[in-house]
Order: structure tokens, then sequence, then C-alpha cells
């Protein structure tokens, strides 16, 4: 038995807060495991009139209970996971450039939730979008790129990173973890703690993306 890929076309499902066209920045809002994008986005809504928010949802849904009714999406899943990374990738780029299609020198802004943050982290790191600022809320580094890289590829970013102080998924442990990779490979950050579990707390999500 031999493993094959083809490209195929398919289509891909975001919504948007605010005019991309003439918005002072684009944020991609990056939702984490099991979520919809329209629900994620919800979090934004009133914000800030002059920024537009963006949330693109993952490209593989599944439902979430037994009874079929609520649905949810993911970023990628182990399986075949080189060719997801690479698929994400492409697909993120290929949204910036058709959000920038009248607004071409609007920076990009990203924040990843949760299971977002991966996708966050891959992106900016491997895409052709050049990101202006990154948000990793409730999330980890995904292990695998090399300190140098994350050297490099962060240099001129600001990247903040963001973890509620009851959070059952990310505790302590992991946000050492993380800060320490980023002191190792000299990149600036800044931690921010809430009150609070695995969710978007509004005060400070508000001020971070500000």
């Amino acid at each position: 038995m031999k493993e094959h890929h083809i490209r195929v076309q398919r289509s891909a499902r975001y919504h948007v807060l605010g005019d991309p066209a003439t918005a002072k920045a684009i944020w991609i809002v990056l939702h984490g495991y099991g979520q919809l994008a329209r629900y994620f986005l919800n979090k934004f809504e009133g914000i800030a009139p002059d920024i537009a928010f963006v949330a693109p949802e993952g490209l593989s849904r599944f439902y979430l209970d037994e009874g079929h009714q609520r649905v949810g999406a993911t970023w990628m899943t182990r399986e075949d996971r080189e060719m997801e990374i690479t698929d994400q990738r492409e697909y993120l780029d290929s949204l910036v450039e058709e959000l920038r299609k009248t607004n071409q020198t609007v920076p990009v802004k990203v924040l990843g939730f949760s299971q977002g943050v991966a996708t966050a982290c891959r992106w900016s790191l491997g895409g052709r979008t050049r990101v202006s600022r990154l948000v990793l809320w409730a999330g980890s580094i995904p292990p695998e790129p090399p300190t140098n890289m994350l050297g490099q590829g962060w240099a001129d970013i600001r990247v903040d990173i963001v973890l509620g102080t009851s959070d059952p998924y990310q505790g302590d442990k992991e946000l050492q973890a993380t800060t320490a990779r980023l002191d190792m490979a000299g990149v600036q950050h800044e931690v921010h703690r809430f009150t609070g579990g695995h969710t978007l707390e509004p005060v400070l999500l508000a001020r971070l993306v500000r």
C-alpha cells in the first residue's frame, strides 16, 4: 500500500466584524477545539469600530454530542498532520490576500485561543503573511519549531501570552515552559494573567486588541 495526496478545492467559512476595506487593523482570531467561528467572534463584538475582526473556521467539523445536535470544528488532528498544517497555512494566507484586496497596507494581527494558539504559531512562522502582533491565549507553542526559527520568525513581533489563573488545561508549568522557550529564542514577550478559567476575559481582551 502506498499513500498519495492530491490538491482539491473546497469552501472555507469565515465571519467578519467590521469592514476590512477601511479598518486600521485586521485581527485574525483563531478559535479553539470544538468551537464554531461565529460564536467565537461574538466575544469581539463592540470592542473597536475601526478594527476588523475576522474569524476563520477550522476546515474539519464534527458532532460534539451523541444526538448529533451540536457541531464544532477543529484545526487539525495528528492524522496526516504535515499536510493539515500545510493546508491551514495556505488557507489563512489566501484569506488575508482576499481581505486585503482593497486595503493592501493594513496591518494584520493574530490572536489564537486554545487549539488556535498552535495554528497561530505555525502560520505566523511558516506562512506568507507578515504578522505584526501575536496574542497566544490559553495555549502552548507547538513542539516542532526550533529555537532559531522562533527567534527569526518573531524577531519583530510583539508576543503576548495570556492565561487564566484556574484554566483546567494550562497551568503554571506550561506557562513557564512557554516563556522559557521565548527567552531562549530572544523573543520579546509579555505575560498577562486574569482571574478565571479557559475563556476570553472581556476586559483584558479589549485592552490587548485595542
